[in-house]
């Protein structure tokens, strides 16, 4: 094959493939360039003058890298791998750094066998990270565990291509010796190690990063970005549903640090996928905020590439595989041809790949085990009248605690009159029976439930509301169909529900089929005065989250995080 390169690049062969009077952007000098890109098998050969088998005119458009993302959960597009890939391949992707500890915390070593399986039925290249912390935390209850042990002898495996996101940085921090044993094994792979290390600085930061931990995604401000930075960590640009920190983080990309910015989604809903896109949606929003496009592109190809390894991806130049996305211009970025391993895949807009799920093990389905649940369940008697509650903040999964005001009466928190809603945390892979309770503040629903089965990260069913009767409902409801979003409205018969059947985190569904259905009860919820700026399920799913400042609930109770430890709703 490396005759069949050099013989095409010199022309003394046709080309499979060229791509005439293209404009193209050079990543490595920062510069649009023209020249036709000639194509041979899954390389590109050369830019220049070339003819080729076939030739596609590229007049009037952009030839861009595939794009690469560079830290995302597939599970919380809330579809299969096949369903994913057929709303971001034609959106420019090509790669994803996949981290599959989602579906890891509910069905363990069999779940990311699952999404292994399910990926080789798609075009998009996924690289496996394997999950690091299954659990999180030690203070809840998961449906797996992935040990030290476990993670050393898979590090090795070909399908295994880093250590995800380490969000137990306690544990790093502290020297806990389980957490240095999966670290360890993925350094002696050669493999990297993602990070997730909101807010910390100092010799806790560099503690952190005595680990060899090289990439985070939870950067909030200018200071905590240029600290990192200086410390040789890549800072992942994050434009998910639920949280977002492109548009204010990518002011601070400069002439100076712009090689090591990557960009990710993490966590991108099916509906915002189809109707606003994936890492192309970044990269319009990133250059209407202010970014060079030819920067923006650089960061969402060549600075992934570099980061995670992904040797010959990345750029249009001799030699790097033909992972390409052709789009109208840099600063809309509508995607008009893909090609993948230099083969046409996405043609104005039309898919020519299927992806109909064609692979579903029964250990992926019926896993919400809990129960049959009553109104009185969900009762929250106190003992004084000032209570810690979770306050929510839109466009963020950082979350507040906030000391309110609250009355007890016939064993029962009074919600009448405030702007309080219940939360719990149900226990949903055991049947330890176990239901953590809490305050919410800043939703903004009312009149009945709703609950989802996603909720990061060890997946418990976890519902909000203001009448016991409708939070029971939900979660007998989502038990019933194995998993997946519901809503009841206080006084009807019947909750509403939309299965998410595989895990009780994604959908067999067709992907428009999925997002027609979530829609109609997105806009039930926001009807119920869901707020704006709240992703009416996802953002619930976050209020799990004990790894993410400030204040949780667990199945086991309230969680302070900046303590890292188990607190009385009390205050």
């Amino acid at each position: 094959m490396l005759k069949k390169l050099i013989d095409a690049a010199i022309c003394r062969n046709e080309c499979d493939i060229v791509l005439k009077n293209a404009q193209y952007v050079d990543v490595f000098c920062g510069a649009v360039r023209k020249g036709d890109i000639a194509i041979k098998g899954n390389r590109i050969v050369g830019i220049g003058e070339y003819k080729g088998e076939r030739e596609y005119d590229m007049s009037g458009l952009t030839v861009l890298p595939g794009f690469i993302d560079a830290h995302v959960h597939i599970e919380s597009s809330q579809l299969t791998p096949e369903g994913f890939a057929s709303l971001v391949v034609p959106r420019g992707t090509t790669t994803v750094i996949a981290d599959p500890h989602e579906i890891a915390n509910v069905c363990g070593a069999d779940g990311i066998e699952y999404m292994l399986l399910a990926s080789k039925n798609t075009p998009l290249d996924v690289r496996i990270m394997m999950p690091s912390c299954v659990p999180a935390t030690p203070f809840e209850n998961n449906g797996a565990t992935i040990s030290g042990e476990d993670i050393s002898r898979s590090m090795g495996e070909d399908y295994v291509f880093g250590l995800g996101e380490f969000m137990n940085y306690p544990a790093v921090i502290a020297g806990d010796s389980e957490a240095l044993e999966k670290l360890e094994a993925a350094h002696s792979a050669g493999k990297p190690c993602d990070g997730h290390a909101p807010s910390l600085t100092g010799n806790e930061l560099n503690a952190y990063l005595c680990a060899g931990i090289t990439t985070d995604h939870e950067c909030s401000d200018a200071a905590e970005i240029e600290e990192k930075l200086s410390k040789g960590m890549y800072i992942a640009l994050r434009h998910g549903s639920s949280a977002r920190n492109l548009q204010s983080n990518c002011k601070y990309v400069t002439a100076g640090n712009a090689r090591r910015f990557i960009m990710c989604t993490d966590d991108r809903h099916a509906a915002d996928l189809s109707e606003k896109g994936h890492i192309d949606d970044a990269l319009r929003t990133a250059v209407a905020a202010g970014l060079d496009g030819v920067t923006a592109v650089t960061i969402a190809t060549l600075n992934a590439a570099e980061c995670y390894g992904l040797k010959w991806r990345g750029a249009v130049a001799p030699n790097y595989i033909a992972d390409l996305a052709v789009v109208d211009n840099l600063k809309d970025f509508n995607v008009k041809y893909v090609f993948k391993n230099g083969s046409p895949i996405v043609r104005n807009g039309r898919v020519m790949f299927d992806v109909s799920p064609r692979y579903m093990p029964r250990y992926v389905q019926n896993t919400v085990h809990i129960p049959e649940l009553s109104a009185d369940d969900f009762k929250l008697a106190l003992r004084g009248e000032r209570a810690k509650a979770i306050k929510v903040n839109g466009g963020s999964i950082v979350t507040d605690c906030e000391v309110c005001s609250v009355k007890t009466q016939d064993g029962d928190v009074v919600l009448g009159g405030t702007d309080l809603l219940k939360l719990a945390v149900i226990e949903r892979h055991k049947l330890t029976g176990n239901i953590g309770r809490g305050l919410l503040k800043g939703y903004g629903f009312k009149g009945g439930a709703l609950g989802i089965t996603v909720s990061h990260d060890s997946h418990n069913l976890i519902v909000l509301g203001d009448d016991n009767g409708s939070m029971a409902e939900v979660a007998n409801a989502l038990a019933k169909v194995g998993g997946g979003m519901a809503l009841h409205a206080a006084g009807r018969k019947e909750a509403r529900v939309i299965p998410l059947d595989v895990g009780g985190l994604m959908s067999s569904d067709k992907p428009q089929e999925f997002i027609k259905k979530s829609q109609k009860l997105y806009a039930l919820a926001r009807s119920m005065g869901v707020n704006e700026g709240l992703d009416a399920f996802l953002s619930l799913a976050f209020l799990s989250l004990a790894v993410v400042p400030h204040l949780k609930l667990l199945d086991t109770g309230l969680f302070d995080v900046d303590k890292f430890a188990p607190t009385d709703i009390e205050a």
